[in-house]
């Protein structure tokens, strides 16, 4: 089974004092939104989070996921991707990154972005895309790239990896600008939610 990790130590810097990933999505917590629709596609979820105590615990104590606590997270994304890169176990063939504010995303979307794997097995890095062509996430990393991940440093997530085998890079368009559409700042979750409402979808 394709072990998912999912990134939600950061943070919410941008969100002026509240924290996205507790805020309501369809009635749940964007955080165990996130990690309920990863359990629907694989039964090995790892979701990295702050130092405890912080209340992301809480939003999935009760769900069969493994927390995995980032000792260093205030050094960006990168110490998120560093840590759950160092659980995965050497018989891994690959591995899924979800990022956790992304809110649209659906777990069609995420098997979709596994089915690439073997439909286009030559590849080491397969990204859901808008649309336009515009890589985003979820992201199957393989194997042979587990390495790099364990070393990265900065915020800048793994857009280093991804440009140093961006011949490598199989892209997997999924509807409208789900792959990137993740959520910052208070102003962007209005926008959300207002472009949700006048589509008729839950708020």
């Amino acid at each position: 089974m394709m072990p998912i990790l999912i990134l939600a130590a950061g943070a919410s810097s941008r969100m002026r004092g509240a924290d996205k990933l507790l805020l309501d999505v369809d009635g749940v917590p964007l955080l165990r939104r996130q990690a309920r629709m990863a359990m629907e596609v694989s039964t090995d979820v790892r979701i990295a989070l702050p130092p405890r105590p912080h209340p992301r615990y809480d939003l999935v104590r009760d769900l069969d996921v493994q927390t995995i606590e980032v000792a260093d997270a205030s050094q960006g994304m990168s110490a998120s991707l560093r840590t759950l890169f160092a659980t995965l176990e050497p018989e891994q063939s690959h591995a899924m990154v979800l990022l956790g504010d992304l809110p649209d995303l659906s777990d069609d979307d995420l098997r979709a972005v596994m089915s690439a794997t073997t439909q286009y097995p030559d590849a080491l890095i397969w990204r859901g895309a808008t649309q336009t062509g515009k890589g985003g996430h979820p992201m199957v990393v393989a194997h042979p790239l587990f390495d790099e991940f364990q070393t990265l440093e900065g915020d800048s997530g793994g857009h280093s990896i991804i440009a140093n085998h961006k011949g490598a890079v199989h892209l997997v368009p999924l509807k409208g600008n789900r792959a990137r559409q993740d959520l910052d700042t208070p102003e962007d979750w209005a926008a959300w939610r207002a472009g949700r409402s006048t589509s008729g979808a839950p708020r």
